[in-house]
């Protein structure tokens, strides 16, 4: 059995596994604030060119998103969010659970532009309702699309005229930032959002992301509210320790890339043998439809997620590759896709 279900099945990336056996008897100030932490901090100041932004490492996802989204918002201020979003499916109202309203949003490819947003400001008029306040975008997106630099420029825009906040959960940036249809960069983001974070769970880490906050206004007494959310992990380093390796010679961005070109093989493939897709994604998610007989036998000998039905017949699934998939797995699937097609 192979698991292409998600990219953090694996534990992390043996030079990580090497540095944290390295420095295990090391004794070192808690909660962040060791030396490892406090260099890979700068470290990343220095990979997203800015040395005003603040840097916060945290344990997870969720964690970061409900932390900084529950800081950043009063009482009475929401979030716009497309339907797909991780923090409105799949985070157990972790936002809402914080007093703040997701404002969902029905898009086509998983992303929001401009008109999305004017509409919600157009629809929430008075103190009757609650007051947009927060844009939240992931890059990639839940199904596998890209921000391209010029959606990325409009959203901006928008929120600054309208005084809105912007802000992207970057689990999966590390694909995001290389795949082929990206042209973006890491140092471009604090220009362009409030906040976002750099994504390790799902590239390489054995835990962690990385939240850069460019807006002044929203960097004051941080900490207190990751200590008041238990983000604030007691055995820091592991963290810092984590980022190190990860961004001192660029290993993040290597790892991604090969999450990235192990998804387009398995695209190619896909392709190859005739079946469609649900998404047009250059990430490391791929959402091929496949007949449902098909997936029952597939499913006997891989992982994966079950999609949405596209019709009585048929359904799509999503395949997720890591910085770790190994060649000879996705060629194997391939190969029994192909088989299982001549004898269905």
């Amino acid at each position: 059995m192979y698991s292409f279900t998600n990219d953090y099945s694996e534990g992390a990336h043996p030079r990580i596994l090497k540095a944290l056996l390295d420095t295990n008897l090391e004794q070192t100030t808690g909660y962040g604030e060791d030396k490892y932490s406090l260099e890979a901090i700068a470290l990343l100041k220095e990979k997203t060119g800015r040395q005003d932004v603040d840097v916060h490492l945290l344990p997870g996802g969720t964690q970061t998103n409900l932390t900084a989204l529950s800081a950043f918002l009063r009482p009475h201020e929401a979030v716009i969010a497309p339907d797909t979003a991780h923090i409105l499916v799949h985070e157990t109202g972790a936002i809402e659970a914080t007093g703040h309203k997701i404002i969902s949003v029905t898009v086509d490819d998983g992303k929001l532009v401009p008109d999305h947003v004017k509409r919600v400001l157009d629809e929430h008029t008075d103190e009757h309702m609650v007051k947009p306040r927060l844009v939240y975008i992931s890059n990639s997106t839940e199904v596998g699309t890209v921000y391209n630099r010029s959606e990325i420029e409009e959203l901006h825009k928008i929120c600054c005229d309208n005084h809105l906040l912007f802000f992207m959960d970057g689990a999966r940036l590390g694909s995001a930032l290389t795949c082929s249809q990206n042209d973006l960069s890491l140092n471009d983001l604090p220009d362009l959002m409030d906040a976002f974070y750099i994504g390790g769970t799902k590239n390489g880490a054995l835990l962690g992301e990385a939240l850069v906050i460019s807006r002044e206004e929203l960097k004051a007494d941080f900490r207190f509210h990751m200590k008041q959310k238990g983000a604030l992990l007691a055995k820091g380093r592991l963290l810092g320790i984590q980022f190190l390796e990860l961004f001192a010679d660029d290993l993040y961005f290597e790892l991604a890339r090969h999450a990235n070109e192990m998804a387009m093989i398995l695209r190619k493939g896909i392709e190859e043998a005739g079946y469609q897709f649900l998404t047009d994604s250059p990430s490391n998610q791929q959402f091929p439809i496949l007949p449902d007989k098909i997936i029952t036998e597939l499913q006997a000998k891989y992982g994966f997620n079950i999609g949405p039905r596209m019709d009585a017949e048929n359904s799509a699934i999503r395949l997720v590759t890591s910085w770790a998939t190994p060649w000879e797995a996705v060629n194997e699937f391939l190969n029994d896709l192909s088989a299982r097609k001549n004898i269905i």
